[in-house]
């Protein structure tokens, strides 16, 4: 729980730490001008928005909200693709290319992922449905209920005295 946790509070620095190192990579590694065209103009504003993105997305799931921790089909498509962003940092001229194709791919079946979860988690059960065609059914004046409750709790909220 605790690494889904660390998931969870981690998505949101990575939107800036992600592109930042990618910064800090070209300057390290003096790739030239083109690759500092590239994470100036692309990477950065692209895995930023990106990344705010799918975490948006995650934490619009109930689920994630109500134990603040990621799933773990998340943990596995984050650290992949936070591991292939990372890697970019590093310019290497001999796979660079294939990884850069690599960390989109994964980025695009990341926020799949992240949609499937969270259709499935607001697709309503079949219980609610069948309740849902019941309501908005108002029957015409003086005509019988069909489904009316046989039974009627009134919930009223009590009212603590202060001493």
């Amino acid at each position: 729980m605790w690494l889904r946790r660390g998931f969870f509070g981690w998505l949101i620095p990575a939107a800036f730490v992600l592109p930042l190192w990618l910064l800090i990579g070209w300057a390290v590694t003096g790739a030239g001008g083109w690759a500092f065209l590239w994470v100036l103009f692309m990477a950065i504003p692209g895995v930023l928005v990106w990344q705010l993105l799918l975490t948006l997305l995650n934490r619009a799931r109930a689920t994630v909200r109500a134990h603040r921790a990621v799933s773990w089909w998340d943990v596995a498509g984050f650290a992949t693709w936070h591991a292939l962003v990372a890697s970019l940092g590093f310019f290497g001229t001999a796979w660079w290319a294939p990884v850069l194709v690599l960390a989109l791919i994964v980025g695009v079946a990341l926020f799949w992922l992240q949609l499937w979860q969270l259709w499935r988690e607001a697709r309503p059960s079949l219980s609610l449905r069948r309740f849902r065609a019941d309501v908005g059914s108002i029957p015409a004046p003086g005509e019988p209920s069909a489904s009316a409750p046989s039974e009627v709790f009134v919930v009223t909220e009590a009212t603590r005295r202060r001493p």
